[in-house]
């Protein structure tokens, strides 16, 4: 596109301001292709709960549109849960075994090429090295046939106690889990993509879709993912904000939006981890987020602390450290860090100034986790634990007023994208299941 000279001119005044050059604008070769009509059929398969082992969990239950496509809490329950965002609640007559451990990250841009490295923690990776080009905790069982990254992590949630799954001791899914029975004819997988083929609307609409598919028992879980994954694409790809016209050319900022802007590449040094158009290094940095709710532990551990990317690389630098998000339209998907602990955009921006600092000074209200006989706060009441995520810290203190925050937040509100918000698709008001849609 060619920019007037005006435009030119302000833009390039705009960028010799800064420290850190404007990212270049996106376009279509930052994305993956995708084709409408298997959108079409992954948004049935997103909304609904045929996926989950007692059938009443969809991914729009922790991802919803309405809730900038995560949850509006810090933790939540999947299975176990009722209720809708800040009214969620563990279901006195299936009680949860505990929170899902961490925050529901939002989905933005995830069909962009340069998201390969997904979870907080980067268990699930692009690698080519890999006979299935992707790396994943399950190894030489991961099975062959997802179209990208995206389509893979679609995989997990269902096969989570806590987040779609359920129990063993409730459906058949969750006791192939607890057996370990994923892959192959029979198992958790296998069960899954049978209940969907069973269905004459679903099948159909597969053998429209992949020209392989020629019967009900040709659709495997991963031509299930494949069609979630591009829904995921289409509905939420967000690169028409206010920011993009800026990068484009289109607009210029002004007054408290610009000083934002300014501080973002400039002094602030927030550009330095949130770089690039989407805002984000897909780097793991420990940046000492208040851990709160059960924490990630083994079966054989007793702790409640989350040790990140440590988890993945077993190296102690990486204790503590998380995946830096996007920030396409953050200013709708609080709570913010890995475990929700801010709910509040401006304290979690006061809270990086010095982040070792500020975990000391927590403020335990910032959280929203539905009421649940669990101790939340074990961690944060071990000071031995806060001194060690406190000095998991590399990053320097800056230094910033709460003028400089304001103007900040004025930028952030820039990369708010009102057609990814309203989504393209939309919420369906039935699934071919039968089952209850989530559409508050």
């Amino acid at each position: 596109m060619k920019l007037s000279a005006t435009f030119a001119s302000l833009l390039l005044t705009t960028t010799s301001l800064l420290a850190e050059p404007l990212p270049a604008p996106l376009s279509d070769a930052d994305f993956a292709p995708v084709s409408l009509d298997e959108a079409l059929l992954g948004q049935l398969l997103f909304y609904d709960p045929i996926l989950s082992g007692n059938k009443n969990i969809s991914c729009a239950t922790c991802h919803h549109p309405a809730l900038g496509t995560s949850d509006g809490l810090s933790l939540s329950f999947g299975d176990g849960g009722i209720g809708f965002a800040q009214e969620r609640r563990a279901d006195p007559n299936n009680m949860p075994e505990e929170r899902i451990p961490r925050n529901s990250p939002a989905l933005f841009n995830l069909g962009a090429h340069e998201f390969t490295v997904l979870f907080h923690d980067g268990r699930l990776e692009a690698d080519p090295s890999q006979p299935t080009g992707i790396r994943t905790p399950m190894g030489a069982d991961m099975l062959v046939g997802f179209d990208n990254i995206l389509s893979a992590q679609t995989m997990f949630p269902v096969l989570s106690r806590d987040e779609m799954a359920g129990s063993f001791r409730e459906n058949e899914v969750g006791q192939l889990i607890r057996q370990g029975i994923i892959t192959g004819q029979g198992g958790a997988w296998d069960v899954l993509s049978r209940r969907v083929a069973d269905i004459p609307e679903y099948a159909d609409q597969f053998a429209a879709v992949y020209p392989e598919i020629n019967t009900p028992d040709d659709i495997a879980f991963t031509d299930i993912s494949n069609a979630i994954a591009a829904f995921v694409s289409f509905e939420w790809r967000s690169d028409t904000a206010p920011f993009d016209q800026l990068l484009r050319g289109e607009t210029t900022f002004e007054g408290a939006a610009q000083d934002g802007l300014e501080l973002f590449y400039g002094e602030a040094n927030c550009s330095s981890c949130h770089t690039g158009a989407f805002q984000t290094d897909h780097q793991f940095h420990a940046m000492a987020s208040p851990q709160i709710g059960p924490g990630k532990s083994a079966t054989f551990e007793d702790h409640h602390r989350d040790d990140g990317r440590f988890r993945v690389t077993g190296k102690e630098s990486d204790r503590y450290a998380f995946r830096t998000p996007s920030l396409r339209n953050v200013m709708l998907t609080a709570p913010y860090g890995h475990a929700g602990a801010h709910s509040d955009i401006t304290a979690f921006l006061e809270s990086h100034i010095d982040p070792a600092k500020a975990l000391e000074a927590y403020d335990r209200s910032q959280a929203r986790l539905p009421d649940y006989s669990e101790q939340d706060f074990n961690v944060l009441d071990d000071p031995e634990q806060v001194q060690a995520i406190a000095n998991a810290v590399k990053v320097a203190p800056v230094d910033l007023s709460g003028g400089d925050i304001k103007a900040l937040i004025a930028f952030l509100d820039k990369l708010t994208d009102p057609v990814s918000i309203a989504g393209r698709l939309g919420v369906p008001e039935t699934v071919p299941s039968g089952l209850e849609v989530l559409n508050p």
